[in-house]
């Protein structure tokens, strides 16, 4: 079966889709996929052995100029590439109006959410199946659902697995024993206080382990420098490229963040993460798999992400106290962090 996924973007989203993605390929006979993704993240679908083809598309560089994608010839030559396959189910998992245009662009069976399922509404439209999936599910298990109904077997009840080939990564920006620091978010209400990271590097620290800071534009090189400041434990990465980062979140010996899409690929991985909490919720989006857990802040309250006040400091974040998040890392790591993080939970604590 020749199955054409449609699932742009960001990092998190694509990323729940892949547990999705491998119920399919067990279930399937044969299944064959292509996958349309955002230009920016094309690498990312490649590391799922399923996928036969990536298709990128560049809406959001055509948003900010749609004359010029037209002129040329981009679009054209996207819908070619698009069409090369006659697929036997289109399968739009994104749920906008952006992606329910691609999915009519492509020769095959459109399959997608119905009205009362999907995000946008109007969306549904396009689709010739549409399928019901409750809205108050983890995305991954809505994601596991409505490929069951696209792609017809039963619906999986195991644990999701995302099927990511590490081989297919190139090698982390470090080596031996680290920790990874994922600071960076666009949602200033997300971000956890420098303050509070730098209180977690002196426990790492205490303990002899190195932190990496990966920092994506000017404004996170400045605050990776902020938390970095007289820690001769403190490791600052330049600006890497999608896959050199997930090489270095998959070798990682742990990963404190804040919720950004690259949490979700470390959990991809099954790297022990700790998530942090404060206006969004773990319970919808929130990262899943093995050697994970998520710090809640107390004043969080609610299932959805509270985007209200998204470009403004969050006092939920300021209330998540490093003590704890070092405590939710030593129990994610277990044996791996060994007697280190016992050493710095002790040294940090005095």
């Amino acid at each position: 079966m020749k199955l054409l996924l449609i699932k742009t973007s960001s990092i998190g989203d694509i990323v729940h889709t892949l547990p999705a993605l491998t119920d399919a390929a067990d279930a399937v006979r044969e299944l064959d996929v292509d996958w349309v993704v955002e230009e920016a993240f094309a690498a990312l679908p490649a590391w799922h052995p399923a996928v036969h083809r990536v298709i990128p598309v560049g809406f959001r560089r055509w948003r900010k100029r749609p004359l010029a994608g037209l002129a040329s010839g981009a679009l054209r030559r996207f819908r070619g590439e698009l069409n090369r396959t006659h697929h036997d189910v289109v399968l739009d998992a994104q749920g906008l109006m952006k992606s329910a245009a691609i999915a009519r662009l492509a020769r095959g069976s459109r399959h997608g959410l119905d009205a009362a399922s999907i995000r946008e509404k109007p969306a549904a439209l396009a689709y010739g199946h549409r399928h019901r999936v409750p809205t108050d599910l983890h995305a991954i298990d809505r994601l596991r659902r409505l490929f069951a109904g696209a792609l017809d077997y039963p619906i999986p009840s195991g644990d999701p697995d995302y099927g990511m080939d590490r081989d297919r990564l190139p090698p982390s920006a470090l080596d031996g024993d680290y920790l990874v620091a994922l600071h960076g978010t666009q949602w200033v209400s997300k971000q956890w206080p420098v303050d509070r990271w730098r209180g977690l590097l002196k426990r790492a620290g205490d303990a002899g382990l190195t932190v990496a800071l990966p920092a994506l534009g000017a404004e996170e090189v400045a605050r990776a420098a902020a938390i970095a400041d007289g820690f001769d434990n403190a490791a600052l990465l330049p600006p890497l490229d999608l896959p050199v980062i997930a090489g270095t979140l998959a070798r990682a010996t742990g990963v404190v963040a804040v919720d950004t899409g690259f949490a979700h690929l470390a959990a991809a991985f099954g790297t022990p993460c700790v998530t942090l909490y404060g206006p969004t919720s773990p319970l919808l989006t929130g990262t899943v798999g093995r050697n994970q857990a998520h710090v809640v802040s107390p004043a969080r309250t609610g299932p959805m992400a509270d985007r209200r006040h998204k470009d403004r400091p969050s006092a939920t974040m300021a209330q998540l106290d490093e003590a704890e998040v070092w405590r939710a890392l030593s129990t994610v790591l277990g044996d791996r962090g060994g007697a280190a993080l016992a050493t710095g939970s002790s040294a940090g604590a005095a």
